[in-house]
């Protein structure tokens, strides 16, 4: 029997404080600094005043919260969170967070493309004086807010050093320890994702992955508005591999409603993603490690992905 995954202690989508959507916020304008609203261009440099009085930024933490179950959240951003007064994230994320850190705190959520405008207030309220934390899922630099947050800060002449990235495990990691070792040789990640990046660009970067030989780990594969990106890198990946190929198909890591499957590039199924899922496409070294019963090929067998480091090459046959 595979490994159970660990129990999923309550979420808090039923238990939330009260958020205030990031648009609505009146912090008070802060000596030296013209007001900016959640809407406003947020690259705008912002110059103390001549003469001006600044008083010091409260911590500005940008969280990882990994994959989303609390026993996988890191213990040190579990201190920052609780040290924090401020919590912005996308609402989907604000539900990730242990029911017991919302009451008493003010909550900034807004919906999937609000980045800006809670990052903005994020850094308002730690400016104002209040510790806040900014929450992502997974790792905060891995397709996250970290590099958006040093960006504000700079345009706005600020010192980056009152932002501190508060690591944690990021999807990639998540879904491959799922899956068993489809990581353990060199790979490379890509969005699929053409919200910010032009997607000629995104297939040129996957193009030269699988020439590469690069295990490639696809997040963001599939969405109601991108229905096809996903058929078209796993046409571009066949085009440099083996139709027996492994791919891993994860959705949800380590949250309700957690699905895992393992099949071969022949066989893989644009449909079986959305945004939720990460796709892992083996090497031409990767290969399926089987399973129990009469179905070895299941991931709930124990069918599992393999991407070997050279050890065989190296010392010779193992066990």
């Amino acid at each position: 029997m595979p490994p159970s995954v660990p129990p999923i202690p309550a979420f808090a989508a039923n238990n939330k404080a009260p958020s205030v959507p990031a648009a609505d916020l009146a912090l008070p304008p802060l000596a030296g600094f013209s007001p900016v609203s959640a809407g406003t261009s947020p690259l705008l440099a912002q110059s103390p005043a001549a003469g001006a009085k600044i008083q010091s930024p409260a911590p500005l933490y940008v969280v990882g919260l990994g994959p989303g179950a609390p026993s996988l959240l890191a213990p040190e951003a579990l201190r920052c969170l609780e040290e924090s007064r401020v919590i912005a994230g996308y609402g989907g994320y604000i539900d990730l967070l242990p029911p017991e850190l919302l009451p008493g705190r003010r909550i900034i959520s807004t919906g999937m493309t609000g980045e800006m405008a809670r990052s903005q207030s994020a850094i308002e309220a730690a400016l104002a004086g209040e510790t806040t934390s900014v929450v992502c899922s997974g790792d905060p630099g891995v397709y996250a807010l970290a590099g958006l947050l040093l960006e504000l800060l700079e345009g706005r002449g600020l010192d980056a050093d009152m932002l501190r990235v508060v690591p944690g495990i990021p999807a990639v990691c998540a879904a491959a320890a799922l899956l068993g070792a489809p990581l353990t040789h060199d790979f490379a990640c890509v969005s699929l994702s053409d919200l910010l990046t032009p997607r000629a660009t995104i297939m040129k970067r996957l193009d030269c992955a699988f020439a590469g030989d690069f295990v490639v780990a696809l997040y963001n594969p599939r969405s109601k508005r991108r229905a096809d990106h996903l058929a078209e890198a796993l046409n571009a990946a066949r085009r440099h591999r083996s139709p027996k190929t492994p791919v891993g198909v994860v959705t949800n890591a380590f949250r309700p409603g957690q699905r895992v499957r393992v099949t071969t590039l022949a066989k893989a199924d644009p449909e079986d993603a959305d945004m939720f899922t990460l796709l892992i496409i083996g090497n031409s070294a990767s290969r399926i490690v089987p399973g129990k019963g009469d179905k070895p090929l299941a991931w709930e067998a124990g069918a599992r992905m393999l991407t070997p480091r050279g050890y065989r090459e190296k010392y010779g046959p193992l066990g």
